[in-house]
């Protein structure tokens, strides 16, 4: 080893000592979420939401199997038993557990077989009302003038007029029951699916990869269908689980006023209507009915709300 001496007199070690470079190991950054894991957390956020879409799935599971949940079918009457109270009530049994309405019927079988045919309303009212929401938004963002006033003004008076009043006078026009009802309701929605569709396509019309497919030789169906619409999906995604629980309301009301489903049909609004008279004599025949409508909006809403928290860029948490 060489060596100096210092200035003091004390020897320095002047050799070189090997330096080494403790190099970490490359890290490789987490993968990004998918869009599906995405999503859900932003989607699980929400409580309010996960809660709606549990009552939701309970809702569809009963509707899918009604037939074999129900204990009674929904229209079979019992002479000796009308108007008896809930099994938890005096003068109750086991054997109605909601207890019966006026003629005997069971509740509890009438309100499971009542939300296949309420969801079945709320499901029919918003595939009719979004095909063709879809069809006019597309062609007034994509052909624009006196085609897209037109439309647009047809929309706005819709919109003008009280949506339950608009249905009642269509379904006056058309007759009483249940696909005139849902045709009714289905025209008093279907406002609010055009004007998202069109204000969605006049915002993504102008962006590159339009401009792009348009160059490129693509025909207006195609720049429609293709290229534009899968853009929208998300606002008309929350619109259209916003537009179930107002379906299920308006044909409920529709129903109360003799102007939906018929009876004996079991649809909750008719089942309300038919125990008007006995309000304050049988408290369950008309609480029973009232809050299954009120949990099937809730829950709709709810979900629509959280698919919107995450859906919208805006709103995600």
């Amino acid at each position: 080893m060489a060596s100096s001496t210092h200035a003091s007199g004390r020897p320095i070690d002047t050799s070189l000592e090997p330096v080494t470079s403790h190099v970490s190991p490359t890290t490789h950054a987490p993968a990004p979420p998918g869009p599906l894991r995405e999503f859900w957390t932003a989607f699980s956020a929400n409580r309010g939401a996960v809660a709606g879409l549990v009552v939701v799935g309970v809702l569809l599971l009963t509707a899918l199997f009604a037939p074999w949940l129900a204990p009674h079918p929904p229209n079979t009457t019992n002479s000796q038993v009308f108007l008896q109270p809930p099994m938890w009530q005096t003068g109750g049994s086991a054997q109605y557990l909601l207890g019966t309405d006026a003629i005997g019927r069971d509740i509890l079988s009438r309100l499971i077989h009542g939300a296949r045919l309420s969801l079945s309303i709320g499901l029919a009212v918003v595939l009719i009302s979004i095909v063709v929401g879809i069809a006019l938004g597309l062609i007034a963002g994509f052909v624009r003038g006196v085609i897209e006033i037109a439309i647009m003004r047809l929309m706005d008076i819709i919109l003008t007029l009280p949506s339950l009043l608009l249905a009642i006078v269509i379904v006056a026009i058309l007759g009483p029951g249940l696909m005139n009802a849902m045709l009714a309701v289905a025209i008093v929605v279907l406002p609010h699916y055009v004007r998202i569709t069109r204000a969605a396509v006049i915002t993504e019309v102008s962006r590159d990869y339009v401009t792009a497919a348009r160059v490129s030789g693509a025909g207006i169906l195609r720049l429609m269908f293709s290229e534009v619409l899968p853009n929208c999906a998300a606002p008309l995604i929350v619109q259209a689980s916003l537009g179930v629980s107002t379906a299920i309301l308006d044909a409920a009301a529709l129903g109360f006023l003799g102007l939906g489903a018929q009876p004996p049909s079991p649809e909750w609004g008719t089942m309300l209507a038919d125990a008007r008279e006995f309000v304050m004599r049988a408290w369950w025949v008309v609480t029973f009915p009232g809050l299954m409508i009120l949990m099937a909006v809730l829950a709709f809403n709810l979900l629509g709300d959280g698919l919107r928290d995450a859906l919208d860029p805006k709103l995600k948490r």
